[in-house]
C-alpha cells in the first residue's frame, strides 16, 4: 500500500543557466577590491568570464585572494583551515580592513556588490549594494546562484585538501549533486537510500516472522498433549485433596489412641513410685537415728584428744626444761675439771706467753720498712696524663670526622633524592612522547641504558631528555621551530653505534642520527645589534636552552637556529622593519614570522603562524643538572669512603692509645698494692704484739682458784634440785595421760561401733533407693512422653482443623475409607503367604 506524501509539491527544477553577451555567467565574480587584507594594502582585481589562474612564488599572496572570496561570499574563517578568528585576517598593524566582491546579474548590466568589513575585535559588517544587510540576506543571494563555499567539490582550499581526500565515493557523490545538480537531487537520492534501507529492513521482518509461525505452529501441538495431561491431573489432584482432608483427621485418632496409652503409663508409674518411695522412708529412720547420736560421741573423743594433745605438750616442755639444766650441770662438772687442770698449767702459760711476746717483737723489730716509690709513681702518674690529653686530642678528632661524615651523608642522600626527582622527571618526558605517538620509546630508553656498556662513545637521546629550557616562551618557540621526530631521536658519536642501533631499536620506531663533528663548519657568533634592541630582539634561538654538545651542534646546524632570533610584543608591532634588518624568521610571544627571498624575481615574501603552546617541552627536566647530580654523588660517595677510611683509622689509633693507659693503669695499681701489702703485714705484727702483751697482762690478773671452785659447787647444787623437781612434774603429767588416753579409747571403740552400724544400715538402703529412683524416672519419662503425645495431639487437632472441619459428609467418608481399610486388611490376613 502506498504511504500518502505529507509534504508540499517539489519546486521545478532550477533554470538552465546560459552565458550572456558579454560571455559572463550570472554569479561570476567581475570585480574583487581588497584593502589592508592579510598581506595586501590594497588589491583590485578583475577576473576573466572563464578559466583565472593565479600565478606567482610561495608568499606572494595567492592564498590571500582565495580567502577573501571565501569570506567575503558568506564563509566562516574554520573552512578555510588557518585561523579560526576574522580578526586575524587583517594585515598586521592594521585595526580593520575590508572585502568588496561584485557579482554579475541576471543581466549584463546588473551588477550585485557584496562588501564585508572585518577589524581585529573579530567583529564583521555586510553591506548588499551598498546597503547594510545581514549575513542571512547575503546566504539567501549565493544559494539564488549556487555558490557553495563550504562544498570542498566546488571550492576546494589548499589547507582543505587532505579533507577531500578523506571523502568516500559516496560523500563525494553527494557533494558533487548540491554543488551542479537539481536542488531536489541531494533529498531524492537521500529518500531513495531511505526507502531501500527500509525495503530490506521489511523483507528481513518477513523472513523472521515466516520462521516464527512454522515454530508457533510446532509449539501448538506440543502443548495439545499437554492440556490433556492438565485434564488427567486435575481429576487426581480433586482425589489428592479430598485424601489431604482425611489423612489429617486419620493420623489424630491414631495419636489420641497413643496418648491414652501414655496417660495409662504414667499413672502405673505413679503409684509403683509411691511404694517405693513408703518402704525407703521406713528403712531411713533409723539410720536418721543413728547418724544424730553420731555427732555428739565425736565430740566427746575430739575433747579427750585435745586433753592428751595439752598434756604432751607440757610434757615435752618439762623434758626439755630437765634436758637443759642436764647440761648446764654437766657445763659446770666439766669447768670444775678444767679448772683443776688449769691449776697445774696456769704458770706454764704464762711462761709461752712471754716468749710469744718476745719472738713477736723480735719479728716486729726486724721486719724491714718499706717506704712507696714517689718517683716511679710520679713518673707513670705523668704518662698516664699524657696519653689522656692524646686520646683526648683523638676522641675530637673522632667526632669532627663524624661530624664531617653525617653532613655528607646527608649531603649524599639528598643528592640521591635530588637525582631520583630528576629521573622521575624524564620519566614524565618519556610519557608525554608516549602520548604524542611514541609508544614504544619507554623501551628504547630503557634498552639502551641496559646495553650502556656496549657502545664505544657516548649516545644520547631520546633528544626531548637532554635538551633543558628554562623558559616557557622559550621552550614555545624551540618546539615550534624543531619538528617532532627529532624529540624522539637517539644520536651517536661513532657509526658502529650508529649501525648498532638502527638493527636493535628497529621495532621500537624510533630515529637514529650519528653526529660527525665538522671542523670546518662555521658557526655564527652570537650578536645584536642595537637596531635589532630597538626593535625588541634580546636573543637567538640556539642561545636559550642547554644540552649536551652533539645534541646542540645536531638541532643548530640541521634546523637553523643560529638564524632565528626571539624578540618581544613590541617587536610584534614592529614587523616589516625587523625584516629589513634581513633577519628572516623570528619569533614573538604570539607569533612566528618567516620570511623568504625569490629565486626568481628577488622579491620578498613572508608568513605569520600563531605560536602553539609547548605540549613535550616541560621545563622541567635539566639534563645537565643530572650529570652535575652524579658527579656530585660520585665526589661525595668517594668523600665518605674516604672519611670511613680515617675514622677506622682513628679508632684504632684510639684504642692503641687506651690499651696503653690500660697498662700503665695495671703497672702503677701493682706498685701500689705492693706497698698496701708490705704496710698491712706490718699493721698485722704490730697487733700480733699488742695482742700477746695483752694475753700476758690477762694471765697475770686472773682471781683466785678455791673461790671460783666454791662457786661452781653451789651453782651445781642449785641446778640438780631444779632437776628433780621438773622430773617430778614429768611423773604426774604421765599418770594423768594414761587416764585420758584410756578414756579416749572407750569412746573412740563405742564411735567405730556407731559407723558400723550406720554402713550396714546404708548398704540394706541401697537396693530400695536404687528401686525408688528407677520409679522416678520412670514416672518422669512417662510425664515426659504423655506431655509430648498431648502436643502433638493438638498439633494434629489444629492442622486436621486447618484442612478440613468436620461435617455430616466428611465423617461419612471417613468411615468409608475406614471400612475400606478393614477389608482390606481382613483379605491380607485371610490370604495364603507366597511362596
Amino acid at each position: 500500500m502506498k504511504r500518502p506524501s505529507t509534504r508540499g509539491e517539489p519546486p521545478s527544477k532550477r533554470a538552465k543557466i546560459s552565458r550572456g553577451e558579454d560571455d559572463y555567467m550570472p554569479g561570476n565574480i567581475i570585480e574583487i577590491e581588497l584593502r589592508n587584507f592579510m598581506t595586501y594594502d590594497s588589491l583590485v582585481c578583475k577576473p576573466g568570464s572563464r578559466l583565472n589562474l593565479v600565478i606567482g612564488p610561495n608568499g606572494s599572496g595567492k592564498s590571500s585572494i582565495v580567502c577573501a572570496i571565501a569570506l567575503g561570499l558568506g564563509g566562516e574563517p574554520q573552512l578555510l583551515g588557518r585561523a579560526t578568528s576574522i580578526g586575524a585576517y587583517v594585515k598586521r598593524g592594521e585595526e580593520s580592513g575590508h572585502i568588496k566582491i561584485s557579482l554579475r546579474g541576471s543581466t549584463k548590466d546588473e551588477k550585485i556588490t557584496i562588501i564585508r568589513r572585518i577589524d581585529t575585535h573579530n567583529k564583521s559588517e555586510w553591506l548588499f549594494n551598498g546597503k547594510v544587510a545581514s549575513k542571512k540576506e547575503v546566504t539567501e543571494i549565493m544559494q539564488q546562484f549556487n555558490i557553495q563555499v563550504n562544498n570542498l567539490t566546488q571550492f576546494l582550499p589548499q589547507d582543505r585538501v587532505c579533507e577531500f581526500a578523506k571523502l568516500t565515493p559516496v560523500q563525494l557523490l553527494e557533494e558533487t549533486e548540491k554543488a551542479v545538480g537539481d536542488p531536489q537531487l541531494p533529498i531524492q537520492h537521500r529518500a531513495l537510500v531511505d526507502k531501500s534501507r527500509e525495503l530490506k529492513t521489511i523483507e528481513m521482518a518477513v523472513t523472521r516472522n515466516g520462521e516464527t509461525l512454522n515454530q508457533l505452529q510446532v509449539l501448538n501441538a506440543e502443548l495439545e498433549k499437554d492440556v490433556e495431561r492438565v485434564r488427567q491431573r486435575k481429576v487426581l489432584l480433586k482425589k489428592a485433596e479430598s485424601m489431604k482432608k482425611k489423612l489429617p483427621w486419620l493420623k489424630y485418632d491414631a495419636m489420641k489412641a497413643d496418648y491414652l496409652k501414655a496417660k495409662e503409663a504414667e499413672k502405673d508409674a505413679k503409684q509403683k513410685l509411691e511404694e517405693a518411695a513408703k518402704t525407703l522412708n521406713n528403712l531411713r529412720e533409723p539410720i536418721e537415728k543413728q547418724k544424730l547420736e553420731k555427732p555428739q560421741m565425736d565430740a566427746k573423743c575430739k575433747r579427750l584428744s585435745n586433753l592428751i594433745k595439752e598434756n604432751a605438750k607440757r610434757r615435752m616442755e618439762f623434758l626439755e626444761k630437765e634436758s637443759s639444766l642436764g647440761v648446764q650441770i654437766r657445763g659446770k662438772y666439766k669447768e670444775m675439771g678444767d679448772l683443776k687442770k688449769e691449776e697445774e698449767s696456769h704458770q706454764q702459760r704464762i711462761i709461752k706467753a712471754k716468749e710469744d711476746l718476745a719472738i713477736a717483737e723480735e719479728e716486729l723489730r726486724n721486719f724491714p720498712v718499706h717506704e712507696p716509690p714517689k718517683d716511679v709513681l710520679d713518673k707513670l702518674r705523668s704518662q698516664i696524663s699524657d696519653l689522656k690529653v692524646s686520646a683526648n686530642q683523638k676522641r675530637i678528632q673522632k667526632q669532627d670526622k663524624e661530624k664531617v661524615l653525617n653532613q655528607k651523608n646527608v649531603a649524599l642522600r639528598q643528592c640521591v633524592d635530588r637525582l631520583k626527582d630528576m629521573e622521575n622527571k624524564n620519566n614524565k618526558l618519556l610519557q608525554a612522547l608516549r602520548n604524542s605517538g611514541a609508544e614504544k620509546i619507554f623501551e628504547a630508553y630503557h634498552w639502551l641504558q641496559e646495553h650502556r656498556h656496549e657502545l664505544n662513545k657516548e649516545v644520547y637521546g631520546p633528544v626531548l631528555l637532554e635538551v633543558n629550557v628554562s623558559n616557557r616562551d622559550h621552550a614555545d618557540y624551540l618546539e615550534g621551530h624543531v619538528p617532532y621526530y627529532i624529540w624522539k631521536s637517539f644520536i651517536t658519536q661513532d657509526p658502529h653505534d650508529r649501525d648498532f642501533l638502527v638493527r636493535n631499536l628497529k621495532s621500537f620506531d624510533v630515529p637514529i642520527l650519528n653526529y660527525v663533528r665538522d671542523k670546518y663548519r662555521h658557526k655564527e657568533p652570537f650578536f645584536i645589534s642595537n637596531e635589532m634592541r630597538e626593535l625588541g630582539i634580546y636573543s637567538r634561538l640556539d642561545q636559550v636552552f642547554e644540552a649536551p654538545d652533539a645534541v646542540k651542534e645536531v638541532l643548530i646546524s640541521q634546523f637553523g637556529l643560529e638564524h632565528s632570533y626571539i624578540g618581544s610584543k613590541e617587536t610584534d608591532q614592529k614587523a616589516a622593519e625587523v625584516a629589513k634588518l634581513r633577519v628572516l624568521d623570528f619569533w614573538t610571544p604570539e607569533n612566528h614570522y618567516r620570511w623568504s627571498v625569490s629565486r626568481y624575481g628577488g622579491h620578498v615574501s613572508g608568513s605569520v603562524d600563531p605560536v602553539d603552546r609547548s605540549r613535550l617541552l616541560l621545563c622541567s627536566s635539566d639534563v645537565g643538572e643530572i650529570e652535575r647530580l652524579r658527579c656530585r654523588k660520585e665526589e661525595l660517595e668517594e668523600t665518605v669512603s674516604a672519611l670511613e677510611e680515617d675514622l677506622k683509622l682513628l679508632m684504632t689509633e684510639q684504642r692503641s692509645i687506651d690499651e696503653e693507659e690500660a697498662k700503665l693503669h695495671k703497672q702503677r695499681e701493682e706498685i701500689v698494692s705492693n706497698v698496701t701489702l708490705e704496710m698491712r703485714k706490718r699493721r698485722e705484727m704490730e697487733n700480733r704484739v699488742d695482742q700477746r702483751k695483752r694475753k700476758v697482762d690477762s694471765l697475770l690478773r686472773e682471781d683466785d682458784q678455791d673461790a671460783i671452785m666454791a662457786k661452781l659447787i653451789d651453782e651445781a647444787a642449785n641446778l640438780n634440785t631444779r632437776r628433780l623437781q621438773c622430773a617430778i612434774d614429768i611423773k604426774n603429767l604421765l599418770v594423768e595421760a594414761v587416764a585420758y588416753k584410756w578414756n579416749f579409747a572407750e569412746k573412740h571403740m563405742t564411735s567405730i561401733e556407731f559407723d558400723a552400724k550406720i554402713r550396714e544400715l546404708e548398704l540394706g538402703l541401697k537396693q530400695p533407693a536404687k528401686f525408688a529412683q528407677q520409679a522416678a524416672c520412670q514416672l518422669e519419662y512417662c510425664k515426659k512422653e504423655t506431655e509430648d503425645h498431648r502436643q502433638q495431639l493438638l498439633a494434629a487437632k489444629r492442622h486436621a482443623e486447618s484442612i478440613a472441619i468436620i461435617t455430616p459428609e466428611l465423617e461419612k467418608a471417613f468411615l468409608e475409607v475406614l471400612v475400606q481399610a478393614l477389608l482390606g486388611n481382613l483379605a491380607f490376613e485371610k490370604s495364603p503367604p507366597s511362596g
